[in-house]
């Protein structure tokens, strides 16, 4: 079966995941979008030219009229933060762009996925969610994927440990106000704190999480961009959608009553499956994780207010 995906935005996250989806073999169809068409046609030459090291995949430029029949749009189109610049400033730009973009897009794929990774991800979902129009399921963000895999990482290093084998969640917004999900982790099914089996020194919590929240900050100071490990996050949540995985995410979707949380988007355990968020599961969390939580909504809320929504 012709499984077409639509990237719009090629700059370095949009081009980093044409390239991990190419190679993961579960499409057939790759569809660049991008306001600088020249970017994208160079963009789907080169990797064009890859095709004949992975399964047939065909990979095509275009406008938003080509992105018709879509099982998946990602948008990781916009405007990047500047110094001095607000938060606040980068959403409403970027919000401007959702607001002439998918209007566009819902003329020709109404029934495809929309998979926002561009940032801020849980502003910008909330608001493709309302210009939209779809179904919630419908609209998601990678949300903190990425950052529950930097955690994942981090603990591996600590207790080295395969880090297949470390379950652990960050969850609320892909950002400042992120939050561990400390109750949940667990190694081979041992909570953190009854792993003293692998000989390690005490786990500094606090230090370790902000090793992890601050990451973007150190590699972007290194290299100037974070781009092949989103990409990478956003090829397994396309994965668990392309074949209905009913895999546990930490998507960003509207949250409309969990944890005395309402009308925002941000991260919490999903189930991802071929309609996109099937459910968001409601998994026991400590009193100061809940409280957290409800912080993280609050601010976001305020950015959405911010922006009149």
């Amino acid at each position: 079966m012709d499984v077409r995906v639509s990237i719009i935005g090629t700059g370095n996250v949009g081009a980093a995941t044409a390239f991990g989806l190419l190679s993961a073999s579960t499409v057939s169809e790759l569809v660049l979008v991008d306001i600088n068409r020249k970017k994208a046609e160079g963009e789907a030459m080169d990797l064009n030219h890859g095709v004949s090291f992975v399964s047939p995949v065909e990979v095509v430029s275009g406008d938003y009229s080509d992105c018709k029949g879509s099982r998946i749009v990602i948008f990781t189109a916009g405007a990047n933060q500047k110094p001095g610049e607000t938060r606040l400033d980068l959403a409403s730009k970027n919000a401007a762009i959702l607001k002439q973009a998918i209007p566009e897009l819902m003329k020709h794929c109404p029934d495809a996925i929309l998979l926002m990774v561009a940032n801020p991800v849980d502003i910008l979902t909330y608001v493709a969610l309302q210009v939209s129009g779809l179904p919630h399921r419908q609209v998601i963000g990678s949300g903190t994927v990425l950052d529950s895999s930097r955690l994942r990482y981090t603990l591996s290093r600590h207790f080295g440990v395969d880090v297949r084998n470390v379950h652990a969640y960050i969850a609320g917004e892909h950002g400042d106000t992120e939050v561990p999900l400390w109750s949940l982790a667990n190694i081979a099914g041992a909570d953190l704190d009854h792993i003293e089996f692998f000989g390690k020194a005490p786990l500094d919590r606090q230090a370790l999480f902000e090793e992890t929240k601050t990451a973007a900050y150190h590699i972007i100071e290194r290299k100037g961009a974070t781009y092949y490990a989103i990409a990478l996050a956003v090829r397994r949540i396309c994965e668990a959608i392309l074949r209905d995985e009913h895999s546990v995410l930490t998507i960003s979707s509207l949250i409309d009553g969990h944890y005395g949380i309402d009308d925002v988007c941000l991260s919490l355990p999903s189930l991802v499956h071929a309609g996109g968020r099937e459910r968001i599961l409601d998994l026991p969390l400590s009193d100061e994780e809940e409280g957290l939580l409800r912080h993280s909504a609050k601010e976001l809320r305020k950015v959405l207010s911010g922006l009149g929504f």
